[in-house]
């Protein structure tokens, strides 16, 4: 199996500096590239093309939310990790809606970045509970109950139900007594048959079609 390649966008160098230590102790995933801002990016995202972006927010030129939106709309398949501090709560919420994957909190010790990007790169869009609660905050009413036509079975409106919530695919597992790689499978089929590509836009749906409220 071939390496996930990954680019690194962060205007500090230590910190790609400590991105490229951190992969280097796994075979999984390659650095092929490293940007100082988001205009360096976009242009290495169109000659590298990627499999994984590491993306931080705050950059000169250009930022990670307008690099994000670009290279999204170039190329939908490049998967757009955002790399952030815990405040950065609505710069990333504005990420995560044009598309991006998810994000890494910086001070996470290498093994959980290691988990977290295996996540993604497998497409387990992972997406934490505050997240998730930072959604549901956005919309200022709760729309009323109503019943939608919906391609999704009984089983996948289950699972979109505690996904939406912000739920793990471990926990969402012991929730309905099925594997994770169920669980996983049936995220992926739920976000093929929606069209959509991430939590953030899952949890968006399951909102706005009275699935949770």
């Amino acid at each position: 199996m071939q390496p996930y390649r990954i680019l690194a966008a962060d205007d500090h160098a230590h910190a790609r500096e400590g991105i490229r230590l951190i992969l280097e102790d796994y075979q999984e995933f390659e650095m092929i590239g490293q940007a100082e801002n988001g205009k360096e990016a976009v242009e290495l995202a169109d000659r590298l093309l990627p499999d994984i972006i590491l993306m931080d927010i705050k950059m000169p030129v250009m930022d990670g939310l307008e690099a994000t939106k670009i290279i999204k709309a170039k190329h939908p398949y490049i998967k757009i990790v955002m790399i952030t501090v815990s405040d950065d709560v609505t710069d990333l919420f504005d990420a995560l809606k044009h598309g991006a994957q998810g994000y890494l909190l910086k001070n996470l010790q290498s093994h959980q970045w290691y988990e977290y990007l295996r996540a993604f790169a497998l497409d387990e869009v992972p997406m934490s509970k505050e997240v998730a609660i930072r959604i549901l905050k956005e919309f200022p009413q709760t729309p009323e109950p109503k019943t939608v036509s919906t391609p999704l079975s009984s089983r996948e409106i289950e699972v979109l139900q505690l996904a939406a919530k912000g739920f793990s695919n471990k926990d969402i597992s012991i929730q309905l007594f099925i594997s994770e790689h169920t669980v996983k499978s049936h995220l992926k089929n739920i976000l093929g048959k929606l069209h959509l590509e991430n939590r953030v836009q899952l949890a968006n749906y399951a909102f706005h079609n009275g699935f949770i409220s």
